[in-house]
Parts: structure tokens; C-alpha cells; sequence
């Protein structure tokens, strides 16, 4: 799967939210979904990637945008998937939250969105938004039962399927995605909870430590 290239700019971090409390049906363990219009026009999940850091606030700007743009039955739901991360600590037990997809935001479109215009502007003009996952001009719709599970992850309901791995300390490997795309380097790390790796990779000629997901490397 291919990134499409869309729009480079960065901004500010803004306060992440998925919808406002009044407008929500559907609120269960802090997710908050819209119900989908009876406009008989199909709505598919798709995933845009942004800048990491980045993922509030292009929420935040996705669901004001479409709202200022009038396309809010459009734009049915927005999703920053969460999962907590407990730490025990000796008196105490502190539960945080953190991003399930670093880099990655979840929208809700009518089916191949590439045919709304206003639609497919205002994504593309979104700050913070690189590209649809998908093919080189197509963007690809999740499977249900995808999203199905990372809503159940967020609430709590399900604990995140550990991923697979494949690959060994000291491996070299190649980065295939995200700022270090292209350089090649040595593993250094492995966490198999979170899903991602420690990569020593030579930047002006010194051997720097990048991390990255599994899914963003492969063997050399």
C-alpha cells in the first residue's frame, strides 16, 4: 500500500476531540461516533496520514472545516484511535492513553470520495495531511471488521492483537516510510508490545536512533 501524496504543510498541535458530546449517538468508553445519514449514499472507513503529532489536530480541523463547509453529513466521523498504557508503580497504578496508529487518522466518506469535490478539496487542502492509504490514485476503504476491532481496542472491550515479529536485533533492515524513508540501518531495539523498533541509521555521518513501526521497515 502506497501513500497519495496530498498536502506537506505543519501546524500548531490543537486539542484532540472527535465529535462534540451533544451531536454524539453513540458514546461508549470515550468513543464517540455520529450515525451515518439515511441518504442512501454508502459511507467506508478510510485512513489518512499525517504528520505524527500531528493526528488531534487534523481531527479538529477535518470536523471544523466540514462544518464551516457545510459537508458535515459527508464527513460522518473522524477517529484518533487511543489505547491505554498502564504503568505499576509501587503505590499506585497510572493509566494514560496513547495514539493505537501514530500517523494515522480514521475518516468515515461516502464511497470513492475522489468523486465529491468540495469533498475531496477539503481534505486535500487539510494541514497535516499527507496522503490517503491506498493505491497511487485511488484511496482503499478499511474492512469493517478492521474497524470493528479498533473501536472495541479503544473502548476497552478487547486488548490490541500483539504483532508478529519478524525481524531480530542487529538485522539490517530498510525504512520504507515516514522522514527516515530510504535510509538503511541496524536494529538496535525490538518492542513487540508497542509494535515497533529502534533503528540505528547514519545521519551526517554519525549513527543516530530513529524509531519506527514494524510495518514502516523490511529486509534488505
Amino acid at each position: 500500500m502506497t501513500d497519495e501524496p496530498l498536502n506537506d504543510e505543519e501546524v500548531s498541535p490543537a486539542p484532540e476531540g472527535v465529535v462534540e458530546e451533544e451531536e454524539a449517538s453513540d458514546d461508549v468508553g470515550g468513543i464517540k461516533l455520529n450515525s451515518v445519514p439515511d441518504d442512501g449514499i454508502k459511507r467506508r472507513w478510510y485512513a489518512l496520514h499525517a504528520h505524527s503529532g500531528q493526528e488531534g489536530n487534523v481531527q479538529a480541523m477535518l470536523i471544523a472545516s466540514a462544518e464551516q463547509m457545510g459537508l458535515s453529513d459527508l464527513i460522518s466521523n473522524v477517529l484518533v484511535p487511543m489505547e491505554e498504557n498502564g504503568e505499576a508503580r509501587p503505590n499506585a497504578k497510572s493509566v494514560s492513553s496513547r495514539k493505537s496508529y501514530p500517523g494515522y487518522v480514521l475518516v468515515q466518506l461516502p464511497e470513492h470520495p475522489e468523486n465529491y469535490a468540495e469533498l475531496w478539496h477539503l481534505i486535500k487542502e487539510t494541514p497535516g495531511v499527507t496522503g490517503f492509504i491506498g493505491s497511487r490514485t485511488l484511496p482503499v476503504p478499511l474492512e469493517d471488521s478492521e474497524i470493528e476491532e479498533i473501536v472495541e481496542v479503544s473502548r476497552g472491550e478487547k486488548e490490541r492483537p500483539k504483532p508478529k515479529v519478524e525481524f531480530d536485533e542487529g538485522e539490517r533492515v530498510k525504512i520504507v516510510d515516514g522522514s527516515f524513508a530510504n535510509f538503511i540501518g541496524k536494529i538496535d531495539e525490538i518492542n513487540a508490545e508497542r509494535g515497533n523498533m529502534k533503528v540505528l541509521v547514519e545521519i551526517f555521518e554519525r549513527l543516530t536512533s530513529v524509531e519506527v513501526e514494524f510495518w514502516q521497515v523490511e529486509r534488505v
